[in-house]
């Protein structure tokens, strides 16, 4: 399957790829199938009620993840790319007054999330950890049709036979068809392109009438807009967590500091940390964010690019092309042969891939060759492996949002030990992604987004 640069960075809101953006895109899905009258039950009326019931991580970090309001926008016609929040506040106190929804197309059907949204703590459906089941019934309560959904992270919504019989392996219908880091690099080699180069032929290629360059721009814009209310924001974040945004104020002192000549040369990782540590504030608050690759794993690409045009000298601005095109490549490496999921193998999956990704963006943009390039995305790669996701009350907040601060770090000083070689080295970045996959295969379930484990359960209740 080609993996464009748009499916690795999507516009949408927070504050959870596979938790909010992706159960509203399956509850849009289901609105359609409906509208489509496809594989409705014979026998039954037309749709008069809606359910929806949540398995696994959905429902163990479903309420702290905001999965409910998720599905009941969805439900109600919204999808997280143009979602307008006045909208859909509205749309939520009209459902509040009537407990009915009435979509485009479609009849008025009775839903009451606090009745017909079901959490099940019991054992996760078979396909992935963040299952949910959509139904709805007729007006005598005869089901008229049912779809069971996985979101399987980074927004990406596959249902249950997409799952199990996944699209024939046909060519892939562009120049460089990499579904490994070694065919990328021997492609390199043999084309003598950068993996910037190869990613764009294959963009235009798979779809020729898109507007590549402009949708790279927006996406860059979108990740700036969200850093700069982040590092504007003020007061707690939602949740009862208590957490207060702290990106102001922290670049506020570094702002202050620049004009001291003082500054120790430690402060350029505050920096670093700061621009990821806004996004992920506003991710938090359920802002507009783009994926890279997910949600809870948004602030370690645009950080990165942020230091090298703020802080880099000689950097320009186009050269952020070439960064999402090189990060989107890995990151799709990542995404086919291992897991981008909390939910599937903790949070090695999504900051430990959100680093590789930025650690080969910065390196390209530097001048680094495709081989020193790999080797920056293997270093970021292997020094988050193991690492688990537990987030405290089900919220991406902690240790996300510093979790982001750090993985944007150790991608700029991946990049920058990668640019000190020839670009060989020891291990491969298949073998650190293989052993990515093996390690979130073996990791304890209470580790991998329930919150049934790690910091979730070892933090005093005030």
């Amino acid at each position: 399957m080609f993996l464009s640069v748009f499916d690795m960075f999507k516009i949408g809101v927070g504050p959870s790829s596979s938790h909010t953006m992706g159960p509203m895109l399956a509850a849009a899905r289901f609105l359609e199938r409906l509208r489509s009258g496809a594989d409705r039950i014979p026998g039954a009326g037309a749709p008069a009620a809606l359910r929806c019931t949540l398995h696994g991580s959905l429902a163990f970090t479903g309420k702290g993840h905001a999965t409910d309001r998720a599905v009941t926008l969805g439900l109600a016609g919204f999808v997280p790319a143009t979602l307008d929040p006045q909208r859909a506040e509205a749309a939520e106190a009209a459902l509040a007054e009537r407990h009915a929804l009435t979509p485009e197309g479609l009849p008025e059907m009775a839903f009451d999330p606090s009745r017909d949204i079901v959490f099940d703590y019991g054992p996760p459906l078979p396909g992935h950890a963040n299952g949910m089941v959509l139904e709805a019934m007729d007006a005598a309560g005869n089901l008229a049709l049912r779809e069971t959904y996985y979101s399987v992270g980074g927004g990406f919504v596959l249902t249950e036979r997409e799952l199990e019989r996944p699209a024939p392996g046909a060519p892939l219908p562009v120049p460089y068809p990499f579904r490994t880091a070694a065919q990328m690099l021997e492609m390199a080699r043999a084309s003598g392109l950068s993996i910037a180069a190869m990613k764009r032929a294959n963009e235009l290629a798979a779809a020729p009438g898109q507007p590549l360059d402009a949708g790279l721009d927006r996406i860059w814009e979108v990740m700036r807009d969200c850093m700069e209310r982040g590092l504007s924001g003020t007061g707690q974040l939602p949740g009862g967590l208590g957490v207060k945004r702290r990106a102001g104020m922290i670049r506020a002192q570094l702002d202050h500091e620049r004009g001291l000549n003082l500054a120790p040369p430690h402060v350029t990782n505050d920096w670093i940390s700061v621009y990821a540590m806004a996004v992920n504030e506003e991710n938090a608050a359920g802002g507009r964010v783009v994926t890279a690759p997910t949600n809870g794993a948004a602030g370690v690409v645009p950080a990165v690019i942020r230091y090298w045009l703020d802080h880099v000298p000689g950097a320009q601005g186009r050269g952020v092309r070439d960064f999402l095109l090189t990060a989107a490549a890995v990151g799709g490496i990542i995404k086919t042969n291992a897991s981008i999921s909390g939910a599937e193998v903790g949070c090695q999956g999504e900051v430990g891939s959100a680093a590789a990704m930025a650690a080969a963006g910065f390196c390209a943009v530097l001048g680094g060759s495709p081989e020193q390039v790999e080797n920056a995305a293997e270093i970021a790669l292997e020094h988050h492996l193991g690492m688990t996701c537990d987030p405290v009350r089900g919220l991406v907040q902690v240790p996300c949002i510093e979790r982001n601060g750090l993985g944007a770090v150790k991608a700029v000083a991946a990049a920058s030990l990668a640019l000190r070689g020839d670009g060989s080295h020891f291990v491969p970045l298949d073998a650190c992604i293989e052993t990515l996959r093996q390690t979130g295969r073996d990791m304890d379930a209470r580790y991998k987004e329930t919150s049934l484990g790690g910091l979730a359960v070892n933090i005093p209740e005030c």
